[in-house]
């Protein structure tokens, strides 16, 4: 093949794989949608609410092992087709627990999404590095992942209009209502879940089709040598890991909830008597035909936390450029640095300003996932697929830091629990430091 060829080759198959980035994005995302919702619908505590997070983050460090060894037999291109599959499965499965009105059931469908996402995770995340250059590694994995962003951006629009533009019944509530009106309601609660869900599915088998029969470059030897033994010998990729695993601890607890730190705040009048303020959520609303002026004020509030996945688009398309002209361990402490002076901005001041300030954080989070990734491979050769298990393991940073994150929240309240997500950013700091 020449070199021409293959470099056509490797647009196309980053192209459509950039297409992947921008699904898990939006999925991932619309989940943080629900978590107010369904702490209003079942009336529980912030911590038993991060459960639907532990149950999508967890399929991380459950199926990552498995996905890698699995890629290494069968490539690359037939686990993105079985991971596609496995999500359409689980979106599925929000019909029957909507029907159901069954958290359990809700939990077992997250489950079931995120074994899917993960086997993409490891399959696409590697793939993208090896289609070119290991010094541009880096910079095409920021620029995959902006896409992804872009789906984590427009995810928390249609979340709050859509998921939580009604106003959820409490159980005193329901016990009111006759039966007809019990049935109505409920019936009316599953939709809001259920439709979404459905069209999300039928996406999924559409793209799972469509990669079932273009062709892929081969860019990885099949059974590699040496497997997870060696690399758990390798210090930079196990720090890695520990540094993806906090990393995506802290981005998911803040962006879990976002919400709720500003409701706790009372921001929801603040906003809605700020001409400028409203005039952006109507603006962004408005794409959808909606408007704020009799709004819920979760949905008013969630509005803007596109902002906050904005950011992370912006600085990743930003970080794709920088990584090229910067050496990325240089990029990735500053923004960590960046990241820990929000939050602390966020934490010590109130209004308007707190809440920007901690939306600000999404900007500096931007190139940590593809930074932090790439610099863990780097050198590993075929061994590249089984070290990307490994690092999508520790993405299960997901479910337990938010859980920890929501147990303080219910005990010493939002401005201290923030402490613990500060924590995680210093020792990405500490982890540039060791490259």
């Amino acid at each position: 093949m020449s070199l021409t060829t293959t470099k056509k080759s490797y647009k196309s198959a980053f192209i459509f794989l950039t297409t992947l980035f921008f699904l898990w994005g939006f999925i991932t995302v619309l989940v943080d949608s629900l978590v107010p919702r369904l702490k209003d619908v079942f009336e529980m505590s912030y911590a038993k609410t991060v459960l639907v997070q532990f149950a999508f983050f967890v399929a991380f460090f459950v199926f990552s092992l498995p996905a890698g060894f699995i890629l290494s037999k069968i490539g690359y291109k037939k686990g993105i087709v079985l991971g596609l599959l496995t999500m359409a499965l689980g979106c599925l499965l929000f019909y029957p627990a909507a029907s159901m009105r069954s958290f359990p059931v809700f939990l077992i469908g997250y489950f079931t999404l995120a074994g899917g996402i993960t086997v993409l995770q490891v399959a696409a995340n590697p793939y993208v590095a090896l289609l070119g250059s290991e010094d541009g590694a880096s910079s095409r994995l920021n620029l995959s992942q902006a896409f992804n962003s872009l789906g984590t951006t427009i995810a928390p629009v249609v979340g709050a209009l859509f998921l939580l533009s009604d106003s959820v019944k409490t159980s005193t509530e329901i016990e009111l209502l006759s039966e007809v009106e019990k049935n109505n309601y409920y019936i009316a609660e599953a939709a809001t879940v259920q439709t979404p869900f459905i069209l999300i599915a039928a996406s999924i088998a559409v793209l799972a089709l469509i990669f079932g029969f273009i062709k892929l470059p081969k860019v990885m030897q099949e059974n590699p040598k040496g497997g997870y033994l060696t690399l758990l010998k390798n210090k930079l990729m196990l720090m890695g890991a520990l540094g993806i695993f906090v990393y995506v601890g802290a981005e998911v607890a803040i962006g879990s909830f976002l919400v709720n730190y500003f409701t706790d705040m009372n921001l929801a009048p603040v906003v809605s008597q700020n001409e400028t303020m409203m005039n952006i959520a109507n603006t962004i609303a408005s794409t959808f035909n909606k408007t704020f002026t009799d709004s819920d004020p979760k949905s008013l509030l969630g509005i803007f936390v596109i902002f906050y996945w904005g950011g992370a688009m912006i600085g990743r398309f930003v970080g794709a450029y920088l990584t090229k002209i910067m050496a990325p361990g240089k990029v990735l402490a500053i923004f960590a640095g960046l990241a820990i002076t929000m939050i602390l901005i966020s934490i010590n001041t109130t209004g308007l300003l707190s809440m920007w300030s901690i939306l600000a954080v999404g900007l500096f989070n931007s190139i940590m996932f593809p930074t932090i990734f790439t610099l863990s491979l780097d050198g590993l050769g075929d061994l590249k697929a089984q070290a990307s298990g490994l690092l999508c393991m520790a993405i299960v940073g997901g479910a337990i830091i938010p859980f920890i994150f929501g147990s303080l929240i219910d005990s010493v309240g939002f401005k201290t629990a923030f402490v613990l997500t500060i924590l995680c950013y210093v020792y990405i700091l500490f982890l540039v430091n060791l490259n």
